[in-house]
């Protein structure tokens, strides 16, 4: 029911179920009392780093720049701006208000928001588990780089090494020379990958990569085994750092010759772009990915604040942040790809790319011809193993989180200490990265790739906004953040959570299927069976989603529409059956 309605002709049962008069005496006893059985993060900054250290990943640094530059130029920011206003924020809001006011983790916070599409929350968890999986096998990539930049002539800078297929190998970029690489590709290749000619062949364990994964997962394990107390205090380094180096680049970069073409390239408005649909659903899917809606990470980690932190505070730091962060690093990548440019005297539309290839193939490339290059390549791969660690910290947090809150005390009775649950899931973590650290390992990861973070995020995102925005509904979203911040949020919020924000995700869900295209990997096309493989890892987040609908149905007796209008989201039984009640 709306809030503010007459109760007083209701029978006494079903007023006990009703909105009552706000007691904040009473609320804030119970949250104290809830905060004790939860651990919280130490200070309100832990929180806030580990959310910007998630939403900055290694996208704003491989993804954006690219999609910038290819979609208008600086004409982009208007989109893109656009959707961070009217997407981006009020969705942040909504996932921090749930895991704050509830102090769950998303299944559990789904289930009693609304029981219908609990399967929700735990599709969150299931999407999160799968990401977490192979995420990290960029940092192993991210370690072997790290590495190998320490010695006296950085390896990918020649021709003459044993891994080079010297007939097609350029110590540049090749230009318009198809039949040629540049030495940077092939070291990607056939030193990192020693890639195989397709997934059908695996090619046995690259155990290198294996040793760095496993150092990757030990990393990842030191930071997060004491929770958010670990977590929180971590971030503090690996959150900050990278802008530290970012500006160090951009310092630099920006006084190479050519850097001053480059940046134009990235930032000169083709105002015409405005008018393609695409481009307006290429900015929300942005923003969507980048701040990791539907992920469950947000709401996992919202739900270890203090009951009255102010998340509205958090949510514009976090926002602002994650588009600053893209912005200059497009500056970054544009003024060094605009350098090489100049120094191999090729078109910057030869060199520019996207994903994996920008900062492991072009990017080294760039380094090895800046002055100083010793010192800028580690700390450039050291820059990128910090902003994917914190991507991993949350993702991982998910499913500890899961576990704890559904099995808790009968996974404590038997590995005894929370620290060995944490142990479980990284080791479990790890053996199912192991098919990608083999020698056709990056056709699997690709492949993962796609249909996790491509197909079924949009699915789950378009759930998740409907579930709460219009089924469990704004007036008792409102009052959740009534309830913790001591204001309603103002009609800006509500219009976007009403109709804006269920809109736009439906567009780029609807986008997402009208151009669909299989995945590939160059111009590697996966095999009809692969491509099943790939839909079974999707249907793997997205089954949950009716499953958990049609439990429900059952377990509430009755017709179809009395199950949906009664039963599973009634007003009466749903209002506000979070962690704090009156």
């Amino acid at each position: 029911m709306e809030v503010g309605a007459d109760n007083s002709k209701m029978p006494s049962d079903e007023r006990d179920y009703a909105l009552k008069p706000l007691d904040f005496k009473a609320i804030a006893e119970r949250s104290a009392e809830a905060e004790a059985q939860r651990p919280t993060w130490s200070g309100r900054l832990d929180f806030i780093l580990a959310s910007v250290g998630y939403a900055v990943g290694l996208g704003n640094v491989w993804r954006f720049p690219y999609l910038c530059y290819s979609s208008g130029g600086g004409a982009f920011m208007i989109p893109y701006l656009t959707m961070v206003i009217l997407c981006g924020i009020p969705l942040l809001y909504m996932e921090f208000a749930i895991g704050q006011y509830s102090r769950l983790g998303p299944v559990h916070a789904f289930a009693k928001i609304c029981p219908l599409f609990k399967g929700v929350g735990l599709a969150t968890v299931v999407i999160s588990f799968v990401f977490s999986t192979y995420y990290n096998v960029l940092m192993s990539w991210a370690l072997f780089y790290l590495f190998n930049s320490f010695k006296a002539v950085l390896p990918w800078t020649s021709c003459n090494n044993t891994w080079n297929a010297v007939g097609n190998c350029s110590s540049g970029f090749p230009g318009n020379n198809t039949h040629l690489q540049s030495a940077s590709q092939q070291f990607f290749d056939h030193r990192l990958l020693e890639k195989t000619s397709g997934i059908e062949e695996a090619g046995g364990l690259r155990w290198e990569l294996f040793g760095y994964l496993f150092i990757s997962w030990v990393i990842v394990y030191l930071c997060i085994f004491k929770g958010v107390k670990s977590t929180g205090k971590v971030v503090y380094f690996t959150a900050v750092f990278p802008y530290f180096i970012l500006f160090a680049l951009l310092i630099n970069n920006v006084q190479l010759p050519g850097a001053k073409n480059g940046i134009l390239y990235f930032v000169t408005p083709v105002w015409s772009k405005l008018f393609e649909v695409k481009v307006w659903v290429h900015a929300a899917a942005q923003v969507f990915n980048s701040i990791g809606i539907a992920f469950g990470s947000m709401i996992s980690m919202a739900s270890y604040n203090k009951f009255n932190n102010n998340i509205l505070r958090d949510v514009l730091i976090v926002s602002f942040t994650n588009s600053f962060t893209s912005i200059l690093a497009g500056f970054v990548i544009f003024s060094a790809i605009g350098y090489m440019a100049h120094v191999h005297n090729l078109p910057v539309d030869n060199i520019a790319t996207d994903g994996p290839g920008l900062v492991f193939v072009v990017y080294p490339e760039v380094l090895s011809t800046m002055p100083f290059y010793q010192l800028w390549a580690p700390l450039f791969f050291f820059m990128l193993l910090c902003l994917g660690l914190d991507s991993q910290f949350a993702t991982v947090e998910v499913a500890i989180t899961f576990i704890k809150d559904e099995f808790g005390p009968v996974v404590l009775r038997f590995l005894k200490r929370e620290e060995l649950l944490t142990l479980a899931v990284c080791i479990v973590c790890f053996i199912l990265g192991l098919p990608h650290v083999t020698k056709g390992g990056i056709y699997v990861f690709q492949l993962m790739d796609h249909y996790t973070a491509v197909v079924s995020l949009v699915f789950l995102a378009f759930f998740e906004v409907v579930a709460v925005c219009w089924i469990f509904g704004v007036p008792r979203i409102s009052l959740m953040i009534e309830r913790m911040q001591g204001k309603t949020p103002n009609i800006y919020f509500r219009l976007c959570w009403l109709l804006l924000c269920p809109m736009l995700v439906l567009i780029i869900l609807i986008s997402s299927i009208a151009q669909y295209t299989p995945a590939h990997y160059g111009k590697y096309k996966y095999p009809l069976w692969a491509e099943w493989v790939g839909w079974g890892v999707s249907l793997v987040s997205i089954v949950w989603i009716p499953l958990g609908a049609i439990q429900e149905m059952y377990n509430n007796k009755g017709s179809f529409l009395e199950v949906i209008s009664t039963k599973v989201v009634d007003p009466q039984t749903n209002t506000l059956p979070l962690g704090v009640t009156e």
